[in-house]
């Protein structure tokens, strides 16, 4: 009998060439659900699932951010985090064409650009955490530094108190 080959996403082919340790989990979905569902499926803990939210700059560049399933971007810290005047989230019709991903499987580690990319800091605290593998129904464990290695990404206070 065939042994089934391992699909892996781009995001996986990158940390493997990066020689980053990481997990990977996959469950059946066939459209867009939310981080909360996601982790309530795997039996996850909130606190460690984390989002990727895309945005655009008043200079019209793109920003990346990463943050708990459970908070709200704080768009004023965020802009701050990244240099900017404003920046607002980008168009859900415009993610696949930015990012290389669609939404719902968008994370920060391989886009079609490397983009400015904050994690929140809250991320510094844990252990491991959990980020879309690059697709719907994949999620990717690592560690927040090796997050920050892969995404060429930097911490910072990005959510709403």
């Amino acid at each position: 009998m065939a042994k089934q080959k391992e699909v892996k996403t781009n995001a996986m082919r990158i940390l493997d060439r990066m020689k980053i340790e990481y997990t990977h989990q996959s469950y059946e979905c066939d459209e867009f659900v939310d981080g909360i569902q996601t982790a309530d499926h795997l039996g996850l803990s909130h606190e460690q699932v984390y989002k990727t939210l895309v945005t655009v700059g008043s200079s019209n560049q793109y920003f990346v951010f990463v943050l708990p399933i459970e908070a709200e971007l704080d768009m004023k810290k965020a802009a701050r985090a990244v240099g900017e005047k404003s920046v607002s989230m980008i168009h859900v019709k415009d993610i696949t064409a930015v990012t290389g991903y669609v939404r719902g499987g968008c994370t920060a580690i391989g886009m079609k650009k490397q983009y400015k990319t904050v994690i929140s800091q809250t991320a510094k605290n844990l252990q491991h955490m959990y980020v879309s593998g690059g697709k719907i129904g994949c999620q990717i464990m690592l560690a927040p530094d090796d997050l920050c290695k892969a995404c060429g990404g930097t911490y910072g206070d990005i959510i709403v108190d």
